[in-house]
């Protein structure tokens, strides 16, 4: 009954906005449009389409607002008009009561909020879907006063993300049962990796120790900084962390006026990504401009800053090198190797053809090489390929639905920062070091690294176990032996007879057929 009453709640905010109406005017075509006049007929729908869509997502809750927030970032499918305004849901979601969130902070550390923080903003600088952000200042452990941000839990999220999670189930459950692609797609697989994302940003700890992995994982590449986690202030409802300065990395021409280097940026943004996917299997999975900003302090000039880990996605071992295979073949155009991979993964069947399937890959992707990004449409690229793997049966795999979200948010990005970003020749030295590095004597020496404590925990035991071995008393095996030789004498009895009954009845027959042949001639 829940659900229903959630679906019916998505339709009449639907109708009040006027979606359906911008739905049907999308399509071309006289009778739609005559339907979509219709339907707006009696309604006062003067707001611009851009702001009546934002202002929906935004009543529909958190999970709609992700929605748009990655809409936001894909201009080349979006209106400018609706990308603007889907942009303000990135880090411009309508803030709670400041009273609430002094609230939270004091119920989850039990004390007043004098007591927790020297100073504390009761202004948000930033509102999001899941949480608002304020500034304040703390002592650290060494005494010394930090300027830090801390990110309050909106109140309520979790009983309208389970409503909503049991609808996107239950539709799910339709698509499954109903679609005859629905075994291949896999939706109740996607709808569950999504709820424990979801379910994940609730608890603030999580996204905490989220910032510290990455923290520890980028240190030395020099390209991105991550805030520090101040674990003493720490709760699942509030989030204390090292605070930022930078600039949205969205505000290209005051980048530009400081004098960063945009299509350096953008390659950067890429190493980023692919180092914290291929590399460390563990990557920010929320990167929206909203969270996105680039320092523009004397000893950190022009790097990215990394803000909002409540989403991040991790790969197992083979599924990183699955997927650099992948690339790999596709950056040589070795478009068999791709269709061989395919196979050998078992996402297709394994009666498929190569050839057909090598065909079909080559007509998606090559005529997408050596463009620039403002000529290439991932999302169409993504729309062809889901085509293609509809006709060759390919399964989808629940797990890489973040990494490729992460993907079209990072073209995006770049489509921003610098639309002659080549994303494919950018990548493709990355990738090919990383293979390297998987297959060569590299891999070995980590190995042995990783491997060594326990050498050297066993090294120095190994005289006192070759003694201890050496000095063991011979186990009796008297017993065993006499039964064995006992077993061995009646089978070699055994053996006799056959042969000599066998022996015996072959000279049977031949004095039988010799004494025929005497009667017969005599």
């Amino acid at each position: 009954m829940s659900r229903f009453f959630r679906g019916f709640t998505i339709v009449l905010i639907a109708l009040r906005y006027g979606l359906d109406e911008l739905v049907l005017n999308s399509f071309q075509h006289p009778v739609l449009s005559r339907i979509a006049r219709f339907t707006k007929f009696g309604r006062k729908l003067d707001a611009p389409r851009g702001q009546r869509l934002r202002e929906a997502l935004e009543q529909l809750g958190p999970i709609f607002v992700k929605f748009g927030q990655v809409l936001s970032t894909r201009r080349d499918l979006m209106p400018p008009d609706v990308a603007d305004e889907l942009a303000l849901l990135q880090d411009r979601v309508p803030p709670f009561d400041p009273n609430v969130a002094v609230a939270t902070i004091e119920k989850a550390f039990r004390k007043p909020l004098s007591e927790v923080f020297l100073s504390f903003d009761r202004v948000p600088v930033a509102s999001a879907s899941i949480a608002q952000v304020h500034f304040a200042v703390i002592r650290d452990r060494d005494g010394i006063e930090r300027d830090v941000a801390v990110k309050v839990l909106r109140p309520g999220m979790l009983t309208v993300i389970d409503k909503d999670i049991a609808l996107m189930r239950m539709m799910a459950g339709w698509v499954e049962k109903l679609s005859s692609d629905g075994k291949r797609l896999k939706p109740m697989q996607v709808v569950a990796e999504f709820d424990n994302y979801l379910h994940d940003e609730l608890d603030l700890i999580k996204e905490a120790a989220n910032a510290a992995q990455l923290r520890r994982n980028m240190d030395g590449l020099d390209l991105v900084e991550i805030p520090e986690i101040f674990w003493d202030f720490c709760h699942p409802t509030v989030l204390v962390m090292q605070r930022m300065t930078g600039v949205p990395i969205n505000q290209i021409e005051k980048l530009r006026a400081a004098g960063v280097d945009i299509p350096k940026l953008a390659r950067d943004g890429v190493t980023i990504f692919f180092t914290q996917v291929f590399r460390d299997g563990f990557f920010h999975a929320d990167m929206h401009p909203g969270n996105i900003q680039v320092s523009l302090e004397p000893e950190t000039f022009g790097r990215y800053i990394s803000l909002d880990f409540g989403i991040v996605g991790s790969l197992t071992e083979h599924d990183k090198e699955y997927l650099a295979q992948n690339f790999t073949a596709f950056f040589r155009r070795d478009y068999k190797r791709v269709a061989e991979l395919h196979i050998e993964s078992g996402w297709v069947p394994s009666t498929t053809r190569v050839n057909e399937l090598e065909s079909a890959i080559r007509a998606v992707c090559e005529p997408y090489f050596d463009r620039p990004l403002r000529e290439i449409s991932l999302g169409m690229v993504l729309l062809r390929l889901f085509q293609t793997s509809r006709r060759f049966q390919v399964e989808i795999q629940p797990q890489l639905v973040l990494l490729q979200k992460t993907l079209l948010n990072i073209e995006g990005l770049g489509r921003q920062l610098d639309p002659e970003l080549d994303l494919w020749s950018t990548a493709k030295p990355f990738l090919e070091k990383w293979m390297l590095d998987q297959m060569g004597p590299k891999r070995i020496w980590n190995e042995l690294k990783s491997e060594a404590p326990l050498y050297a925990k066993l090294l120095p035991q190994l005289p006192r176990l070759m003694h201890d071995y050496l000095q063991q008393k011979p186990r009796d095996h008297s017993r065993e032996l006499q039964e064995l030789l006992a077993e061995q004498k009646r089978t070699n009895r055994l053996l006799q007879s056959l042969v000599y009954g066998g022996l015996g009845f072959v000279l049977g027959l031949l004095v039988m057929q010799v004494l025929m042949r005497w009667r017969l001639f005599h």
